[in-house]
């Protein structure tokens, strides 16, 4: 049986490629394509190919014509799987403890571009409602709780660029459809710190999120209870910010 090293990939420009950023990885300032070249045997036009590739998908970056280093983007993922690993770890046994409590869906999300996505859930079929979003599941933003926040935290430039690539489309009647309505939410959400959805994801559940900030103070989670809409308590909320800050202390954050 191979080893984890002796194995290779099937699609050989995969292979050139991994082969391509591994050597990038290995110096600290960009490398002429000649280097890169000699140092994976790579044919000039051949690694000039890829990189240039690699470069529309920020990959990897140009500094000027003939060198090249590793991109944001590699940044960008190092840190959301760095981030990903890090808030489940600190928030499991709190959101186990805050489920006890509630006897409903305690979730776990994080932002992914214009969605949220589920990345960790502690519920029970003593719940009473349907787990529809499974971990890994996504939603749009303006429809969760936990996309709200993260809106919330947007400046209002971006929360309209937002509307405009989206459309803003709902999913059941009481979905916030309207940019005026949308931002007068988010003011709610930034006055209040907490989010809400009343029923505007799926009609019959309701939910209360709080923010989840790292060391830095940047919003990297947020942890949100889901109940049915007759059973949502609102002496929740107090424990669900306890939870929510007990994780970001985790995360090393300080007031």
């Amino acid at each position: 049986m191979k080893s984890k090293e002796d194995q290779k990939p099937a699609i050989q420009v995969l292979e050139r490629m991994f082969s391509l950023l591994d050597l990038l990885a290995s110096h600290q300032d960009p490398v002429s394509l000649k280097l890169i070249s000699e140092q994976t045997g790579l044919h000039p036009s051949t690694a000039h190919r890829i990189l240039n590739d690699l470069t529309v998908g920020r990959y990897v970056d140009r500094p000027e014509a003939g060198s090249y280093r590793l991109g944001m983007r590699l940044l960008e993922l190092g840190n959301l799987v760095k981030a990903r690993l890090d808030v489940r770890d600190a928030a499991l046994g709190p959101m186990r403890e805050l489920h006890k409590l509630t006897h409903q869906p305690v979730n776990l999300s994080m932002r992914q571009g214009d969605e949220i996505v589920y990345i960790e859930r502690t519920y029970s079929e003593r719940s009473g409602m349907q787990v529809v979003r499974a971990v890994g599941g996504r939603a749009p933003l303006h429809l969760t709780s936990v996309g709200k926040l993260f809106l919330a935290h947007d400046d209002p430039q971006r929360v309209r660029a937002y509307a405009t690539r989206t459309g803003l489309a709902g999913h059941t009647k009481n979905s916030i459809t309207d940019i005026t309505a949308l931002e007068r939410e988010l003011s709610k959400v930034l006055q209040y710190s907490t989010a809400r959805d009343d029923e505007e994801l799926e009609l019959g559940v309701r939910c209360m999120a709080s923010a989840i900030l790292d060391d830095q103070g940047k919003l990297v989670a947020g942890l949100s209870i889901s109940a049915p809409a007759d059973r949502l308590e609102e002496s929740w909320l107090e424990r669900l910010k306890a939870t929510a800050a007990q994780i970001s202390a985790a995360l090393g954050y300080r007031k």
